[in-house]
């Protein structure tokens, strides 16, 4: 049977009378930007991740730009950042004339490299922003310790990770801000695109709140240029018909998670690593590429809870490519996140060299990695097609 990489029918048609009530309730009132819908989902965003402020923007994207203006980074600062990631983690960086610093990355986890930070930072460089890859926080205790002996604002990039949690902690909530998506693909999806900044800090989300509507405090009143990064009244009303079924979204994906470790490990050819600190992390790659070895499960770390927006293999050998055709031709729905590296995009060519410089694990990573289905929607019988796909392919 055909297994979508995501189906997310499957997910909002169970719903859609909640969902018209909701637009109705939206369109009645004739408050479709700014008002009480938007208040309301920062307002339960905030409870949901223990955050004291919460602003809904435009997307994800326009999240990490509020966060970085709001920081005052421009031209002349350095921003460090993975190279294997979401462009636009990098991309924001590029847009306020700032210079992205490419990280390596670990090849178990897939986070930022915090050795290779440390490495790579000048008396320019002014943030960090750890992006929690496919729902797993960063190391943020070691990432904290680091930014503080250097005197570095943090950017939690969360797109992926609404809900993750480090040493019970949410992701989002630990650096200076938390910037969140709601693109219809993630743990919470939105039904356009939406996005959310959480600070703790009550002058960076007033600034913040002023930044998402050109500046502007008071009305017509602008003490500093910003944008329109506001979020619709009506996306955010959609927003809150799903929140409460959050938590059962999630335990959907880790039950799926769940099952494919369980059933592929019985696999010969498929190997996990150790769920041990990244510290170890390079040694435990190599071995396993020099081992018989063909394929590697992703790893959530104890200290962690892992939301699963993807479940990334490691396919070795050269044969990734090859795996992700076997499972196209049986209608299994897979994909690469991420073919190129953000230090090897043409955008960046132009950079000093030193900013691209190194990186040797991510483009590893972008010639191996692949995504397979993981929605909470998923039935067994779908499950057990991905599985067996697989199989069929490490034993033909």
């Amino acid at each position: 049977m055909p297994v979508p990489l995501l189906d997310v029918n499957a997910q909002n048609h169970p719903l859609e009378a909640e969902f018209t009530a909701a637009f109705q309730r939206v369109f009645r009132s004739g408050i479709f930007i700014g008002g009480p819908e938007i208040t309301a989902l920062e307002d339960e965003i905030a409870k949901l991740v223990g955050a004291k402020h919460a602003i809904g923007v435009s997307s994800g994207t326009d999240a990490i730009l509020v966060a970085l203006m709001a920081l005052d980074i421009g031209p002349g600062d350095e921003v460090l950042c993975p190279a294997f990631t979401f462009f636009a983690t990098a991309g924001c960086v590029s847009r306020l004339g700032a210079t992205p610093v490419f990280v390596d990355v670990c090849p178990i986890c897939f986070n930022i490299d915090l050795n290779d930070a440390a490495a790579k930072i000048t008396s320019r460089t002014k943030a960090i922003i750890p992006v929690h890859l496919f729902g797993q926080s960063a190391d943020l205790d070691g990432l904290m310790q680091l930014a503080g002996q250097h005197g570095l604002r943090v950017i939690e990039d969360a797109a992926q990770a609404i809900g993750a949690t480090y040493r019970e902690r949410a992701c989002g909530t630990i650096g200076d801000f938390g910037t969140y998506s709601f693109f219809p693909s993630k743990n919470l999806g939105g039904l356009g695109d939406s996005g959310l900044v959480v600070t703790n800090d009550d002058t960076l989300a007033a600034k913040s709140r002023a930044l998402r509507n050109h500046g502007m405090e008071p009305k017509y009143y602008h003490s500093m240029i910003g944008g329109n990064f506001r979020i619709d009244a009506l996306q955010s009303a959609l927003l809150r018909v799903k929140l409460p079924h959050y938590a059962g979204y999630t335990k959907g994906r880790q039950a799926n998670a769940a099952y494919y470790i369980e059933r592929l490990l019985q696999v010969p050819g498929i190997v996990q690593a150790d769920p041990a600190h990244c510290k170890c992390a390079a040694a435990q790659s190599a071995a396993l590429t020099a081992s018989d070895a063909r394929l590697v499960l992703p790893v959530a770390y104890p200290h962690n809870e892992h939301i699963w927006n993807q479940f990334t293999l490691r396919v070795l050998h050269g044969q990734r490519d090859v795996l992700k055709n076997h499972l196209l031709s049986k209608g299994i729905g897979c994909e690469v996140y991420y073919p190129l590296t953000l230090d090897r995009q043409e955008c960046f060519a132009p950079l000093p060299a030193a900013s691209r410089q190194g990186c040797e694990v991510a483009h590893q990573l972008s010639t191996e990695v692949l995504s397979i289905p993981i929605f909470a929607e998923l039935s067994e019988s779908q499950r057990d097609e991905v599985v067996t796909g697989i199989a069929e392919f490490l034993q033909a």
